[in-house]
């Protein structure tokens, strides 16, 4: 593994999953949102909040086939695998963002908002979106406030968590909603 975080667009390689990718990713995905027995915990953990799987394989293969959708892959410049990963899903004139993952061991370091910034380019560039968007459980106060300082802003639109459904984890607590984040672009 490199020792250095990337920093800018040139230390990363953004490009379209690919089937093969898919147990990196549900691998990558699961240590930044959960955790787990012998894996380094990042600062993006809902690990307090939520227990079990944050996607399994055929969730990554959903959205993989999704018309409107991409979910991209970025490797880092040393040859350490998938070091993040995110979705850009088209929803008319906005862009959804979702299944934002950084390797545990690099967060912190910038590799997030130089993700984060190319994910905007690319939406606004390939699909000519005015805004993107995204739903945080809206206890995440950090991590919400780490997206303000991208430029992001509270809605105070809430949508319900999806309890009962193991498929998206074993929540802790049960007062867990999600609230819609949104960016001007362009």
């Amino acid at each position: 593994m490199s020792t250095a975080p990337p920093r800018t667009p040139g230390d990363l390689t953004f490009r379209d999953a690919r089937p093969d990718d898919v147990p990196e990713l549900a691998a990558l995905i699961q240590a930044a949102y959960r955790g787990g027995d012998g894996v380094e915990r990042g600062w993006t953990t809902e690990a307090d909040i939520l227990g079990g799987q944050r996607i399994d394989a055929d969730g990554i293969r959903d959205v993989m086939a999704r018309d409107d959708s991409r979910l991209v892959t970025v490797t880092g410049a040393a040859d350490d695998g998938i070091v993040s990963c995110f979705q850009l899903e088209r929803r008319g004139d906005t862009a959804y963002f979702g299944l934002f993952a950084v390797r545990p061991g690099l967060q912190g370091g910038g590799v997030g908002r130089v993700v984060i910034a190319e994910a905007e380019r690319l939406a606004h560039r390939e699909w000519g979106v005015v805004a993107m968007e995204m739903t945080v459980i809206s206890l995440r106060n950090d991590l919400i406030s780490w997206y303000e300082r991208r430029g992001y802003r509270r809605t105070g639109e809430l949508s319900p968590f999806p309890y009962g459904n193991e498929r998206f984890g074993l929540p802790r607590r049960p007062d867990l909603v999600f609230e819609r984040l949104v960016k001007p672009l362009g």
